[in-house]
C-alpha cells in the first residue's frame, strides 16, 4: 500500500509551507504555457500539414528543455518544506543559479527522450509502424479526420496494452531519476539507472499508486462537475458573466492542486525508495543497484 500513501501524503503537502510550495507551483505553472502560446500561431493559421506539426513540436520540446530545471526546483522547495528548512516561491528557479544543476536536470530530461523513442520502437516492433503512421495523420488532420481515419489500424489494442505497461514503468522511473538528478545530485544517467531498478523493484506500489490517481482523478471530476452545475444554476439566475467569474477561480484552483499533488506524489516516491537526501548520492544509488 505505499503507492496510496504517496498519494496521501502529497494530497497533505501544503501543511508545512503552503506559500512556498503553491507559490512555487504557480510561478512554474505560469511559464510552463509559455510553449503552448509561443505554438498557438502554428495550430491556428495557416493550412493543417505535418510539417508545421513538426515544427510547433519542436519548439516545445526545446522550450521544454529549458524549463525543466523548474521541476527541480518545484521538488526542492517541496523537500525543504517537509524537512522544517526554510523556503520561498522563487526558489523555484533555484536550480538556474550557479551549482543549482540545471544542467544535470536538462540532461536527464534527454536521456529519458531517448528512453521513450526506445518504448515506441519496441512497440512498433511488437504492434507494426502502421500505427504512428495512422497517428500522425490523425494529428495533421487537426480535428477533422477522415472516415478512413476514423477506423483503428491493426495492433492498435497490442499498442495501446504495451502503451499501459510502459507508462506505468516509466512514470517510475521519471519521478525517482528526477529526483535522484535534483535532490541527491546524481548524473542523468545514472538517474535513470536508479530509476529502472527502483521502479522495477516496486511496480506494485506503481500500480496502487496507478489506481489510486484514477480513483482520485474521478472523484475530483466529480466534485468539479457539481461546482460547474452549482456556478450554472447560478449563472441563470444571476447572468453568464457570473457564472464565468465563478467558473475560472475554481478552474484556476483545481489546475494549481493538481500540480501541487502530482509533483508531491513525485517527491514522495523517491524519498520512500531511495531513502531521501540525507544519504550521500553514493549509498542513494547503491539502494537501487
Amino acid at each position: 500500500m505505499a503507492g496510496f500513501r504517496w498519494l496521501t501524503n502529497a494530497i497533505n503537502l501544503g501543511r508545512h509551507n503552503p506559500k512556498a510550495i503553491f507559490g512555487g507551483a504557480g510561478l512554474s505553472l505560469l511559464l510552463m504555457l509559455v510553449p503552448s502560446l509561443l505554438t498557438v500561431p502554428l495550430q491556428i493559421g495557416g493550412t493543417p500539414s505535418v510539417t508545421r506539426m513538426l515544427v510547433g513540436m519542436a519548439i516545445s520540446v526545446v522550450l521544454g528543455l529549458l524549463l525543466a530545471p523548474l521541476y527541480g526546483g518545484l521538488l526542492g522547495i517541496i523537500d525543504a518544506a517537509e524537512r522544517g528548512r526554510a523556503a520561498k516561491a522563487t526558489d523555484v528557479f533555484a536550480p538556474y543559479r550557479s551549482g543549482g544543476g540545471a544542467g544535470r536536470m536538462i540532461g536527464f530530461v534527454v536521456a529519458m527522450l531517448g528512453v521513450y523513442v526506445l518504448v515506441l520502437f519496441v512497440i512498433a516492433g511488437v504492434a507494426g509502424t502502421g500505427i504512428f503512421h495512422w497517428y500522425m495523420q490523425i494529428l495533421a488532420a487537426q480535428g477533422k479526420p477522415t472516415p478512413e481515419l476514423m477506423q483503428l489500424p491493426a495492433g492498435f489494442g497490442t499498442a495501446v496494452a504495451l502503451l499501459m505497461v510502459f507508462w506505468l514503468l516509466l512514470m517510475g522511473i521519471y519521478a525517482v531519476g528526477f529526483g535522484q538528478v535534483a535532490l541527491a545530485g546524481r548524473s542523468p544517467l545514472g538517474a535513470v539507472k536508479d530509476g529502472f531498478f527502483g521502479s522495477i523493484k516496486n511496480l506494485l506500489p506503481l500500480l496502487v499508486m496507478a489506481i489510486s490517481l484514477c480513483v482520485a482523478f474521478l472523484l475530483l471530476a466529480l466534485g468539479f462537475g457539481i461546482l460547474g452545475a452549482i456556478a450554472a444554476l447560478v449563472g441563470k439566475l444571476a447572468g453568464l458573466w457570473l457564472t464565468i467569474l465563478l467558473l475560472i477561480p475554481i478552474y484556476v484552483a483545481l489546475v494549481l492542486v493538481l500540480y501541487v499533488v502530482m509533483f508531491g506524489v513525485m517527491y514522495f516516491m523517491w524519498r520512500d525508495i531511495c531513502g531521501g537526501n540525507d544519504t550521500s548520492p553514493q549509498e542513494v544509488a547503491a539502494m537501487t543497484a
